[in-house]
């Protein structure tokens, strides 16, 4: 298959494929990290995503993708997408001009990310934790936590819970390598549970 896989630099995924014996690519603005210059396409992915088009490596070879991409994995930037800056669009913890600022930024994300949910190709996934694009767009197809694919009960208990959504087109979604269940919670909850009663205490 020939495969791109945009704003990934650790190549990570791209990596993964190329070992099964894909055509992969890897797109991001910035240098890969991943060693592979030469499956890195470094600059802007979007004129590119659709496919019949030219594009050259990082380690500067020319190449050329006639017809679609037979698949687009996507990991658009979700800075301005994610629940967890909710806050910073209310205007009672920021100003007006912030404000603003911050919504002109999220909605120049969120066409971002509209261009590879409506990409040209046959299969897509694009993912993101859970934020704007859950309501302004549509529910995922798939919410995944890390501890879904630990390779036994012990490695569960030790892999944070992150909600990660993925929105498919032509892909059926990813399956469990087993029930393995997270009980412990992670740190991040505790310390916001401990946070949340001291200013309850302190209100009282």
């Amino acid at each position: 298959m020939k495969v791109l896989v945009a704003c990934e630099e650790s190549q990570r995924v791209c990596t993964a494929f190329r070992e099964r014996g894909h055509e992969a690519y890897s797109c991001d603005i910035l240098e890969c990290s991943g060693g592979h210059p030469e499956w890195h396409i470094q600059g802007d992915v979007l004129p590119i995503i659709n496919g019949n088009c030219e594009f050259e490596t990082a380690d500067g070879q020319r190449h050329r993708i006639d017809g679609k991409w037979d698949l687009l994995i996507a990991h658009p930037p979700c800075t301005y997408l994610s629940n967890v800056a909710t806050r910073q669009y209310s205007l009672k913890c920021c100003t007006a001009e912030k404000v603003i600022a911050r919504w002109e930024e999220r909605a120049r994300a969120a066409v971002f990310f509209m261009q590879f949910a409506l990409a040209d190709c046959d299969r897509i996934a694009v993912e993101n934790p859970v934020g704007f694009m859950n309501s302004s767009y549509r529910k995922p197809d798939q919410i995944i936590h890390p501890y879904f694919f630990a390779e036994s009960e012990c490695d569960a208990e030790n892999y944070h819970k992150k909600r990660t959504c993925l929105w498919l087109k032509g892909l059926p979604q990813l399956e469990r390598s087993k029930a393995y269940h997270r009980h412990r919670p992670c740190t991040f909850c505790k310390v916001r549970r401990a946070r949340a009663k001291r200013l309850v205490g302190a209100k009282e």
